[in-house]
């Protein structure tokens, strides 16, 4: 505890001295460049390396993040790093022994340092945090991820029936992904009796192609396997292996908006039990902050979704889903959306849907932290 107290003293220290240089005419020109305002603030902690001072020399045992690992210093939005220097690291759930240097150094100055830290990373292949656009319900975004999200969706019309699926992503390197996903279902037959048991279980890898933050665009291919181990007696499942492939593509628009794209063809290993499908998916978004862009957020979207066997006559459904995600935690790990989901064509036998889904991006911590 006496070796956090002098820790914490001597970043107020650092800070105090700091924030009289800003204000003295001889230090504002010293300030101008990120190279600079790292040195005169940041230095003393995390090293002119950026893989953090050694624990002697910081007088402190919390571990310090090496700017170095792109794993690390890649993932987060901007608007993260912005959040922590300008406010601390408690705005974001972590350490108080950061210190805020909203009071010292200009929202432009705080800018300029976030880009010349994330500039440790020199590895191209990366992409930005500020690519990993919101995850809508239905259509797959490019960004490869480390998420576990469960997913739940009601019928309020038609046969009664919920589905429920955990979908598990791994990241590996800079552009792959491993995806797995188990799903649950429930129905109501009409006799009144309840049907329970899993789906088709589905395993998938998606490979980034494209990234660019000059763009604010993002593009990449995936493959999947569905697995029969649903009982299609009980329509719980196809009875049959499907291998499907998708592309997905990401662009930042302007105000804090986006859209998303997703197309994909479903190809099954017999053809006689289930025909061959295409898809297409878009979503469309904007995101709203609290505190000046530091607090919680909210991004109201709509999908748009169309699904279409590949037999001749076949019709071409259409769907729109409405939906808003929200962050709970402060450090935005923890997320939650709710939508609707709304036949707007064929509508026999294709029920409304009541959609919610609850996010975990444990590469961020666990589900207690950062609260």
């Amino acid at each position: 505890m006496r070796i956090l107290r002098v820790s914490l003293v001597a970043s107020m220290l650092c800070f105090e001295a700091l924030l009289l240089c800003a204000q003295t005419g001889g230090g504002e020109a010293a300030l101008k460049s990120g190279k600079d305002i790292y040195r005169a603030a940041c230095v003393s902690c995390h090293g002119a390396d950026g893989r953090g001072a050694s624990r002697s020399s910081v007088g402190f045992q919390t571990r310090l993040p090496d700017f170095t690992a792109c794993a690390f210093a890649t993932k987060e939005p901007g608007v993260d790093w912005i959040s922590i220097v300008h406010q601390g690291g408690p705005a974001r759930g972590w350490s108080r022994i950061m210190p805020a240097f909203g009071d010292a150094l200009t929202r432009e100055q705080i800018e300029k340092v976030v880009e010349y830290l994330r500039g440790f990373c020199t590895s191209q292949a990366w992409p930005r945090g500020d690519l990993n656009l919101p995850r809508a319900m239905v259509t797959e975004k490019a960004f490869p991820e480390n998420e576990t999200v469960l997913t739940t969706s009601v019928n309020v019309q038609g046969a009664s029936a919920m589905t429920g699926q955990i979908v598990y992503e791994k990241r590996f390197g800079a552009a792959n992904q491993l995806e797995v996903t188990a799903p649950v279902a429930v129905q109501q037959k009409e006799t009144g009796a309840r049907l329970a048991g899993i789906g088709d279980l589905t395993l998938g890898w998606k490979r980034m192609l494209f990234h660019s933050m000059r763009t604010g665009s993002i593009f990449s291919v995936a493959g999947e396997v569905n697995l029969p181990t649903g009982d299609k007696s009980k329509a719980m499942g196809s009875g049959v292996t499907v291998f499907e492939t998708f592309a997905s593509y990401g662009q930042i628009l302007p105000a804090n908006s986006h859209i998303q794209f997703q197309g994909g063809i479903e190809l099954p290993a017999h053809t006689d039990k289930a025909p061959r499908a295409a898809y297409w998916r878009t979503a469309v978004g904007k995101s709203f902050s609290r505190n000046g862009g530091f607090g919680r957020t909210w991004t109201p979207m709509v999908e748009f979704l169309a699904d279409r066997d590949l037999v001749r006559g076949a019709p071409t459904n259409w769907d729109v889903l409405p939906q808003c995600q929200v962050t709970l935690s402060r450090r935005q790990h923890i997320m939650a959306s709710f939508g609707v989901r709304v036949p707007a064509n064929n509508r026999a036998g294709r029920p409304v849907q009541v959609m919610f889904y609850l996010l975990w991006d444990w590469f961020d911590g666990g589900l207690r932290e950062g609260w």
